[in-house]
């Protein structure tokens, strides 16, 4: 525990493919048309293309959380999320965590959690709360 610290951060650069938002939507049975259907999407002018599912956005928190910071053996116990912008197929974000506070009683911390847009946009924001690793 005494090797993480308030203000450590990691990130993940990462697209998601027509595919693999195709592939998301099968296993989670989220068929949303604005994410499957070009012309829908088209059509919706909140959007106007194809959307990335909201929660393949949050998933990498998770990978960052699991592989990077903390890393591996990390134990989520809760995560908060607001989903800001939409992202578009193929449009590359950097999900960021970022260490907030570590208990002094258990190991267990809070951290900032943000995916972020090429432009500086924020797509989703949020924290998270996880059991630290036993290293």
């Amino acid at each position: 525990m005494a090797h993480w610290a308030p203000g450590d951060a990691a990130t993940l650069r990462r697209s998601f493919s027509a595919d693999e938002v195709a592939t998301y939507a099968a296993l989670s049975g989220d068929m949303n048309p604005v994410h499957l259907d070009a012309d829908y999407a088209a059509a919706d002018p909140r959007f106007g293309q194809r959307i990335v599912h909201g929660m393949l956005l949050a998933g990498l928190i998770s990978a960052v959380l699991g592989q990077e910071l903390p890393g591996e053996g990390t134990i989520y116990l809760g995560q908060t999320v607001s989903f800001r912008a939409p992202v578009g197929l193929d449009e590359e974000v950097v999900a960021r965590v970022e260490v907030l506070t570590i208990r002094d009683d258990k190991p267990i911390a809070t951290l900032a959690t943000t995916v972020t847009k090429p432009d500086g946009q924020v797509a989703l924001t949020g924290e998270a709360v996880v059991l630290l690793p036993q290293r």
